[in-house]
């Protein structure tokens, strides 16, 4: 039986891969991008989602696209519900919006700070208080919110982003707790180095001085996370909840 996915931040990225592989799987599903208004970045953003459909389509997959800012609770809670609106139900969550700004403690500003909080932590809690509404009519439903290795370890240079992860793990824990009689499961994945825009500012030394710490001495794929979630989605997952996955290719070996 197909299923409703809504993929936050999925028009690039670790969202993408993650929207295409649960169209692969058979399940519908929403594609999300940053949407702020009439502007230049909004336009280009929904552009690359067209493209996920178009590609998703191809692929005998189905979706449709809803722009919306998910740091903004107003447009969190609108975004679910058009979802309800078009399918009748949300099964699937995906929390991976998310941002990043590389700068020292004592560099941050109170912008800086409320701004990586507001995106990769006040989000996922914002979409997951809407979508467990719908959730608990239905008495299934499945939430992958994604932190990071940072969230586990920490790193310097990193303060406000690592502390935003980690709070998604609390946020994670306890939504699975609160809501597993409920027929719900939460989890998050914890991505290690990928392959994205994120990194793909890094320079070559920086680049080696990662990989020496990565056991299988690469960095991660897109189609790495999507596979985790995949699972972790699927009925094969259906006793795990409350727990955080590790896909870091080993750093944690290290």
């Amino acid at each position: 039986m197909k299923k409703i996915a809504l993929v936050t931040g999925s028009s690039r990225g670790i969202g993408k891969a993650i929207a295409l592989r649960l169209a692969l799987d058979g399940h519908r599903v929403v594609i999300n991008y940053y949407n702020k208004g009439a502007n230049e970045e909004s336009d280009r953003n929904r552009q690359e989602a067209q493209e996920v459909l178009t590609q998703m389509k191809s692929l005998g997959g189905d979706g449709i696209i809803i722009g919306a800012d998910v740091s903004d609770s107003q447009a969190a809670q609108s975004l679910i519900d058009k979802t309800v609106e078009e399918y009748g139900q949300l099964d699937f969550l995906i929390n991976n919006a998310g941002i990043n700004q590389d700068q020292l403690l004592i560099r941050i500003s109170d912008n800086d700070w409320n701004r990586i909080i507001q995106t990769d932590l006040n989000a996922a809690f914002y979409c997951c208080r809407a979508a467990v509404k719908h959730m608990i009519r239905k008495r299934f439903g499945r939430i992958i919110n994604m932190s990071s290795i940072v969230g586990i370890t920490g790193n310097a240079g990193q303060v406000h982003y690592s502390a935003a992860k980690a709070g998604v793990l609390g946020l994670t824990y306890s939504i699975a707790r609160e809501y597993g009689n409920r027929g719900i499961n939460a989890n998050a994945v914890a991505p290690g180095y990928i392959q994205t825009d994120m990194t793909a500012k890094l320079n070559q030394e920086q680049v080696s001085k990662i990989l020496s710490g990565v056991a299988v001495g690469r960095m991660g794929t897109p189609e790495d996370i999507a596979g985790v979630v995949s699972f972790l989605v699927s009925p094969q997952a259906d006793y795990i909840t409350g727990q955080v996955i590790r896909v870091d290719g080993g750093m944690a070996a290290m």
